[in-house]
């Protein structure tokens, strides 16, 4: 418990850190370009890359960006499944569902914060005990201290019993360029969990084309009900990272970052294995226009784990990842492609993951739009002695259609799918789950005033 309370600390102190600077006076300096820690479309701006930003890629179309609004409505959603309770019996059932949203963004000269809470409510036809009630709440925060030093905070929060059970189920699958923490795990078609990151970092500019900056981020994914999750184990997780990058040639911007993780996966009555991981890796990113990016890490990773009675057990492994991102005007694509050593969601122990992740959106007409996101991950276990430490694999997908109706109405329909194996995990024991889906949306918009 110390430990735990030690590392929550040292994660609020580097943002209050950069929040007390920002109450003392900005002295005259020497003026430099802006640095851009979202990855900003500017030329001009030195960036923050994929690798070591954190943030997951952009999927709105290019010039649909909205700042300084309001926004609220509701989706209303219906859904067929073909195994809601994810047993070796599957029960198909009905859900309707409902989703008030209201969103914040404010932008000034030093500030860009983005904020929307969305709970939701799902009833089902049949299987009433699996009603329930979500919550989902994200924050990013920006704010530029003084022209070269800048702090970012993102804060996510969701409560649910599966990853599709959401306003956009296209969010199951976000696509970032950096290294993965914790992978795709066990998918459970339904088991009631809460989800939870908080990150912040600080970017501080050297010159006209370096920085530096430090960051840490707290994970926690915890299963409310045993009965629902019996072989399923919570995950908490600690990650601080240093880095250095440096601008070449405008387009060009290459760096090195350290990284440390900490691990523990655990459940009731059963050994937690608590791992710890360091990485270095150095990475290359090429900015071809402000809208297309492509990039690429690589390092050694060490990593140690134990789990008593057992012997510990420690090695060395290879890390890569390769990703990229294009936001034009009627199409974005985002892809990634890791090989990394991490932990997994509802597995015990470390694991050897290779994942592919990719999100295509296209604007077919004025009033059409069509989506596809797909994750596949593949879990091979580094710690196969230990209890409960089986690997596999996951393939998580969704295709989707967008039309609007109007200026406040709009309407979507898809199909979701998972299909998974895993050893010693009854709750993949069903590897294919299939899903239908059709929401209506209603969504106002009012502008804040500007700086």
């Amino acid at each position: 418990m110390t430990r735990l309370l030690f590392r929550r600390t040292a994660l609020l102190l580097v943002a209050c850190a950069g929040l007390m600077l920002s109450s003392l006076p900005v002295w005259c300096q020497e003026e430099t370009p802006p640095t851009d820690t979202g990855g900003g479309s500017g030329d001009d701006a030195v960036r923050v890359p994929p690798p070591v930003s954190g943030q997951n890629y952009p999927t709105e179309f290019s010039g649909d960006t909205e700042e300084n609004y309001l926004r609220g409505g509701f989706t209303l959603s219906s859904a067929y499944a073909s195994n809601v309770t994810g047993t070796s019996r599957p029960i198909g059932d009905m859900s309707y569902s409902f989703w008030p949203t209201i969103a914040v963004d404010k932008v000034t000269p030093q500030l860009h914060i983005l904020l929307s809470y969305s709970p939701g409510f799902t009833i089902y036809q049949k299987t009433s005990g699996y009603n329930q009630a979500n919550q989902n709440v994200n924050l990013n925060l920006q704010y530029r201290i003084s022209p070269r030093l800048s702090i970012s905070v993102q804060e996510g929060f969701n409560k649910s019993s599966s990853i599709f059970d959401q306003p956009n189920p296209l969010a199951a699958s976000p696509v970032s360029g950096s290294p993965p923490v914790i992978g795709l795990g066990v998918v459970a078609p339904l088991a009631d969990q809460i989800s939870n990151t908080t990150s912040a970092q600080l970017a501080y500019q050297l010159g006209e084309a370096s920085f530096i900056g430090i960051s840490g981020t707290f994970g926690n994914q915890h299963y409310l009900d045993s009965q629902q999750s019996s072989e399923l184990y919570n995950t908490r997780s600690t990650n601080g990272s240093l880095y250095y990058s440096r601008r070449l040639r405008e387009k060009y911007y290459v760096g090195v970052n350290y990284q440390y993780q900490d691990i523990l996966s655990y459940q009731t009555n059963s050994p937690s294995t608590p791992a710890q991981i360091q990485t270095v890796f150095a990475f290359l990113s090429i900015f071809l226009k402000p809208t297309v990016s492509i990039s690429l890490s690589g390092g050694p990773q060490h990593y140690a784990g134990t789990q008593p009675p057992f012997s510990p057990v420690s090695s060395w492994s290879p890390l890569l990842t390769v990703s990229g991102s294009w936001q034009g005007q009627r199409t974005t694509v985002a892809a990634s492609y890791s090989r990394t050593v991490s932990g997994a969601g509802g597995l015990n122990g470390i694991f050897h993951s290779t994942a592919v992740g990719t999100s295509v959106n296209w604007k077919v007409s004025r009033n059409w739009s069509a989506a596809v996101g797909a994750t596949y991950a593949d879990n091979q276990s580094l710690t196969p002695l230990f209890f409960s430490s089986g690997g596999g694999r996951s393939v998580v997908g969704t295709v989707s259609a967008h039309r609007t109706l109007g200026e406040h109405t709009n309407v979507q329909f898809g199909y979701n799918w998972t299909n998974q194996t895993y050893e010693q995990t009854a709750a993949a024991s069903i590897p294919n789950t299939n899903r239908v889906f059709v929401s209506l949306s209603y969504q106002f918009t009012r502008p804040l005033q500007r700086y």
